[in-house]
This record gives structure tokens, C-alpha cells and sequence, in this order.
């Protein structure tokens, strides 16, 4: 069995922005900062490490990501994607992106009652609806 799965817990950076392929499809981009700590071996302090990931939402969920504000606190599952493309210089890059199935936004204690979930249908993506 084979499985490619990623469950990131973190907050949005930019707000999210919101696009559509060629052929009308919709989805949003947004950007997830996770923080991690350890210790230095070295110097003994403490020291951490913040990752970026590209996080793309399609279809209906698209509509919900779109208004999460930057800092909102969420959790997204979904899976990597690894993709190329040819910048303007016609370079060739890699971009890794997490294509979210679900995300649920967390509040602090006391607005816990108001929290979102949100969970994607499975939808087929045609090689034209990639957003690279």
C-alpha cells in the first residue's frame, strides 16, 4: 500500500490569493509557516526553524481558504505534489505544493465553539487545471 499524505498544523502568512485555471476552475494559494525547535549541540540554546509550504485548495474549498486572514491558526491535510515549470527566463524549476483535502481552522480557548472544518470532495484534475 502506498501513501502520500502530509498533516500540517501552523498559520497562514500572506493572505490567501485566490485564482482560476484556463479553464475556469477555480482555487487558492496560501502560504503555511510551521515552526519547529531544538536544541543547538553546540552552544546548548534553544533554537528554532520555520518551514514555508505552498498550500493549494481547489473547487469549493478554494472558497473557504479565500477567507482565512493572514495568522489564522489551521490545520490542513492533504498531500504533496511535486511539479515543473519554465520561468520567464526559461529555466526549468521544481516546485513542491501541498494540495489540501481538508482544513479546519483553530481557535484560541475561548472561540473554540466557533472553529471551521472543511473537507474537499475527491475531484479528477486534468493535466490543464495544474496551476503551474
Amino acid at each position: 500500500m502506498y501513501q502520500n499524505k502530509i498533516n500540517l498544523i501552523g498559520f497562514t502568512g500572506k493572505d490567501v490569493n485566490a485564482r482560476s485555471t484556463k479553464n475556469n476552475r477555480s482555487y487558492a494559494v496560501v502560504l503555511v509557516a510551521t515552526k519547529s525547535s531544538y536544541r543547538d549541540k553546540q552552544s546548548g540554546e534553544f533554537a528554532s526553524r520555520t518551514e514555508w509550504h505552498r498550500c493549494i485548495a481547489w473547487g469549493t474549498l478554494a472558497q473557504v481558504v479565500e477567507k482565512l486572514p493572514k495568522g489564522s491558526h489551521v490545520q490542513l491535510e492533504g498531500e504533496v505534489r511535486t511539479g515543473e515549470y519554465t520561468d520567464r527566463e526559461q529555466n526549468k524549476r521544481r516546485v513542491q505544493e501541498v494540495h489540501i483535502r481538508s482544513i479546519r481552522k483553530l481557535d484560541r480557548a475561548e472561540r473554540a465553539a466557533e472553529s471551521v472544518a472543511v473537507t474537499a470532495q475527491p475531484v479528477e484534475e486534468a493535466a490543464s487545471g495544474v496551476p503551474f
